[in-house]
């Protein structure tokens, strides 16, 4: 029997984030560390670093097999794959590729814990560099800018776009 692969969110030990992916890329299996652009805190001086998007969290595409799933959680810094009490719980295509979409263009990203919205209408990018990108609409920022959030990891990513780029989606789409 072969499994087919898929994406699975990977918990790393506090700050391993780069460790891991440089090793598990040594072993040949795919994987996604989703960064964005960041002004460092740094008071002494102001530079643009790259950080985890989801600090402690990256993403690995595998099957489930025994041996690649060890070869995983094995390597020094990992932890677990996230999963249930029945094992290991794939992460959507299109939630990878909403990220990689929104982390390879270079637009500012919020993020935050993941919180009932209200009036969260579905919707999706139909112009710009985001278009066909659905998520769920966040909030207004004022002068036709928008914020809309894609879940992943029971955390969010936004991204802020102009109110004319995107259309409501019926919620079935989501």
């Amino acid at each position: 029997m072969v499994l087919e692969k898929k994406w699975y969110a990977l918990l790393t030990r506090s700050r391993f984030e780069n460790v891991v992916t440089e090793a598990i890329q040594k072993k040949s299996i795919d994987i996604f560390l989703p960064r964005i652009k960041v002004q460092s805190k740094r008071k002494d001086r102001k530079k643009i670093i790259d950080v985890p998007l989801f600090p402690g969290y990256l993403f690995v595409n595998i099957s489930l097999n025994p041996n690649e799933h060890l070869n995983v959680v094995k390597t020094v810094g990992a932890v677990r794959l996230l999963g249930s009490h029945n094992g290991p719980i794939p992460v959507p295509d299109s939630h990878i590729e909403s990220l990689k979409l929104i982390t390879s263009v270079g637009t500012a990203v919020v993020t935050g814990v993941t919180f009932a919205l209200m009036h969260g209408d579905p919707v999706m990018v139909v112009n710009g560099p985001l278009a066909g990108l659905k998520g769920e609409f966040m909030s207004y920022k004022g002068k036709g800018r928008v914020i809309i959030r894609i879940d992943a990891l029971g955390q969010f990513a936004g991204v802020e776009i102009d109110e004319d780029d995107i259309e409501k989606l019926p919620s079935i789409l989501l």
